[in-house]
């Protein structure tokens, strides 16, 4: 399962129930303005990635520059020391 998938995934399971891929129309559409995510849906989707990929997202980082869309979010995660691919 690739991260994107794993993202949309998280997304059905917790607020869109099964209409996250459609919701997202580009990976540069912002989550906050399109009504994807709220800012603690950021928080909640952030410790699932650390606990589902085995990495460690420093809390300084927690913006929209680096969490706000689905491009933003792949990209971050790629960049995390550590960070091996989905597990």
């Amino acid at each position: 399962m690739s991260l994107r998938q794993i993202v949309v995934e998280w997304l059905d399971d917790n607020y869109h129930f099964g209409e996250a891929a459609s919701l997202i129309r580009d990976d540069e559409m912002s989550f906050l303005k399109n009504g994807i995510l709220d800012s603690l849906g950021f928080v909640q989707l952030v410790l699932f990635l650390e606990k589902r990929l085995g990495i460690k997202i420093d809390r300084k980082q927690l913006s929209p520059k680096n969490f706000d869309g689905m491009g933003k979010i792949l990209a971050f995660v790629a960049a995390v020391p550590g960070y091996t691919g989905p597990r």
